[in-house]
């Protein structure tokens, strides 16, 4: 009966339940789904990370290659972020181009790793204006079930902390690269964005960590990303309902709440990986 009720009402029957300060899933309102983090699952790639958020699993790995910087800025190397929403993760997915969700949230991704500064492009040079590093952060969704940003930047942030890159030096000579595979150094992480996204209901309601029936269902969707210094360096939200300077502020002090869980998960989890 209660399958029903869903099926043929699936708003008023999420209504009931938010009603009574619980969501369909059994969580409250604030609560996060439970979420595990697998270091160095790609041995191919300089660095990766396997992230689980309930049932939404994302994975990242990051491959690196030497070229040449722009004569406008000689000084840097460069971040390139790309998501992947295959059909594979959920029937919601098409094959062919990139979905508009896959380019919006490769885009979020780029505007995070630029204004949080996780990585200081000035540190992927190797000489200036002839040689440089570029990141390329791949990010594949296995498994949909809503809230694929917050799992993409904990991928993300896992996976550029376990990034490895070889010495690199210039032959004097022949002006060539020569890359000693022995020497690998770990790169220099300056900030750790953490994202965390929150869902609207009936311009009332306000809950953590959508699944992906919650977020076909809200009136509106906020992200919220903070670095550890307590400072916001990326606030996403696409239309939908207008929030309130108190409910802001209340995504906000979640936001900042949860980021010091995520920050403490992924140092356990690297310290567990270094014994």
């Amino acid at each position: 009966m209660a399958a029903d009720f869903k099926t043929a009402q699936p708003v008023e029957y999420y209504r009931r339940f938010l009603k009574e300060d619980v969501r369909p899933d059994g969580r409250e309102l604030g609560e996060i789904r439970h979420t595990t983090l697998n270091i160095g699952s790609i041995t191919t790639a300089e660095g990766s990370a396997l992230v689980k958020l309930g049932n939404t699993t994302v994975i990242c790995g990051i491959k690196a290659e030497l070229c040449n910087p722009t004569a406008e800025e000689p000084k840097k190397g460069f971040v390139v972020p790309n998501v992947d929403l295959p059909p594979l993760c959920s029937p919601r997915f098409r094959p062919g181009p990139p979905s508009e969700q896959a380019q919006v949230v490769s885009q979020l991704m780029a505007d995070i790793i630029e204004n949080s500064g996780v990585v200081a492009l000035e540190d992927l040079c190797i000489v200036e204006g002839k040689l440089c590093w570029v990141l390329y952060c791949d990010m594949m969704c296995l498994d949909y079930d809503g809230n694929v940003v917050d799992t993409c930047v904990i991928s993300l942030l896992a996976a550029l902390k376990n990034v490895l890159l070889p010495e690199v030096t210039v032959n004097e000579e022949t002006g060539s690269p020569v890359t000693d595979v022995e020497k690998k150094l770990p790169l220099n992480i300056r900030k750790c964005p953490v994202a965390t996204t929150f869902g609207v209901f009936d311009d009332h309601y306000l809950f953590t960590d959508p699944t992906n029936e919650e977020e076909c269902l809200a009136t509106g969707v906020l992200t919220v990303v903070t670095t550890e210094d307590n400072k916001i360096c990326c606030m996403h939200k696409p239309g939908g309902t207008a929030l309130s300077e108190s409910r802001l502020q209340d995504c906000i002090n979640r936001a900042l709440t949860r980021a010091e869980e995520v920050r403490k998960l992924i140092d356990e989890t690297i310290n567990s990986v270094e014994r």
